[in-house]
């Protein structure tokens, strides 16, 4: 006989294992060992993530719940303080308007009191000018009332002249005055 061929044995006790019946999962007599394992890894497994992993995350979750509460109290906070910032500033505008009224109002005030004092001295001015003139216009008037008798005896000795051809004498005159 020959001898015997490695890969002919190779392949003789694969097929014994292909022949006996399916996948090892499922073989019972491989149960024991995989039950094992599965509570070895069970356990590792478990004590990793309770004592490693678990604190770890918890951790994790603490400093970013504690970074989150920190920044909304924060937040808040600068919130507050801008609300009282816009206040005072409010107020302050409110008061620079307030001064600027009273100080237009002041700035009115003295102007129009200029501008009657400057209207009363005008006027004043004006009022003498005025008083001036009706003197003027008086004496003038006196003047020519004095003469409106000269100036009538003198028509009327022009008009008698011109109608009758005559001169009137004064006596005439006189009496035709006072007729009149």
């Amino acid at each position: 006989m020959a001898a015997p061929n490695p890969h002919d044995t190779h392949a003789t006790t694969e097929a014994e294992g292909h022949g006996s019946g399916g996948l090892p999962q499922f073989q019972t007599e491989h149960w024991a060992g995989q039950i094992g394992y599965l509570l070895v890894l069970f356990f590792v497994l478990y004590i990793l993530i309770a004592k490693v992993f678990g604190p770890r995350l918890r951790r994790v979750m603490d400093e970013r719940r504690d970074t989150i509460s920190s920044a909304v109290a924060t937040a808040r906070q600068v919130q507050t303080e801008a609300a009282e910032q816009a206040a005072a500033a409010k107020a302050e505008v409110d008061k620079a308007r307030a001064d600027a009224r009273a100080t237009a109002a002041a700035a009115k005030a003295r102007v129009t009191e200029e501008a009657n004092a400057r209207q009363a001295a005008e006027e004043a001015v004006v009022n003498a000018r005025i008083a001036e003139a009706e003197a003027s216009i008086g004496k003038t008037r006196d003047a020519a009332m004095a003469n409106v008798s000269t100036i009538a005896a003198d028509t009327t000795a022009a008009i008698v002249e011109r109608l009758t051809g005559k001169t009137a004498t004064a006596a005439e005159l006189t009496a035709a005055k006072g007729a009149a």
